[in-house]
């Protein structure tokens, strides 16, 4: 999700397309949080690590 979420960055800001931007600043955002509940040993979606 991160990943996709820097593609999206790249790609909304090569292409001025602000909708991506947006869209891929929320994703690694939640990427983000995700990466870190999954981290601190939270359970994630019913899993205990999220990759």
């Amino acid at each position: 999700m991160i990943v996709f979420g820097v593609i999206l960055l790249i790609v909304g800001f090569v292409l001025a397309i602000p909708i991506l931007w947006t869209i891929g600043v929320i994703l690694v955002i939640i990427g983000l949080a995700l990466w870190v509940l999954g981290r601190m040993g939270h359970k994630v979606g019913r899993r205990s690590h999220y990759f």
